[in-house]
């Protein structure tokens, strides 16, 4: 599963939050497209809606209505990717932000992409590192952390998670670094184009090394 919610915030154009996660589905769709034949598992790309408040974290939420209906059919969803919020980038020093106590672990430079799942999912937010490092030449981190640090659900995987399957979120840790998160000032420009397509290449990359696996 390859997902992202295309609606935004109240009165927000959403330009990162997220319509960078959007048309990333949408571009991987396209690139994947030749692997129908040859893939070891089908792969299903979605576009949600009502993942902003008020339907964030309720039964609402699209990715929350798919996740149930694929678990009521007991569909062997092996993975799920949350593409949520993935076009902000900065090399200035502490431009990053954490909550406790993650800032003592990872870096203060916001120029990275983040691979973020639970404890339980260790497993494939590792494997989705190594292979995306295989592929790309970018920075990037990756945390598998209990639920309750602020941040760790809060996306379209949380739904996935919640129903039993593997599920991590790509990310540029929306909050913790883009200071436009939830306002009007999410527009088109805030986005660097050239970064969110180098974490795309090797998002497509990743994607290739799951669908190959037995």
């Amino acid at each position: 599963m390859v997902g992202a919610h295309y609606d935004s915030a109240h009165e927000t154009a959403g330009a990162n939050d997220n319509g960078t996660g959007t048309a990333a589905v949408l571009e991987l769709a396209r690139r994947l497209k030749d692997l129908g034949d040859v893939a070891s598992s089908d792969i299903v790309f979605a576009l949600y809606t009502n993942e902003e408040p008020p339907y964030f974290k309720t039964h609402l939420m699209g990715s929350r209505v798919h996740a149930k209906a694929l678990k009521a059919a007991g569909a062997p969803v092996q993975a799920m990717l949350s593409l949520e919020t993935m076009g902000y980038f900065s090399d200035e020093a502490a431009s990053q932000k954490y909550p406790w106590p993650l800032n003592r672990f990872y870096p203060t430079q916001g120029n990275f992409i983040a691979f973020v799942g639970t404890t339980t999912d260790l497993r494939l937010v590792r494997s989705a590192v190594k292979s995306f490092r295989s592929h790309a030449q970018f920075p990037s981190e990756g945390i598998a952390a209990p639920r309750f640090i602020p941040g760790v659900d809060y996306s379209d995987h949380a739904a996935f998670i919640d129903e039993g399957y593997p599920a991590l979120m790509v990310t540029d840790t929306a909050p913790y670094r883009y200071p436009h998160y939830h306002t009007r000032e999410d527009t088109p420009d805030k986005v660097d184009y050239d970064r969110l397509a180098r974490v795309v290449q090797g998002l497509e990359g990743v994607i290739r090394d799951l669908a190959a696996q037995p």
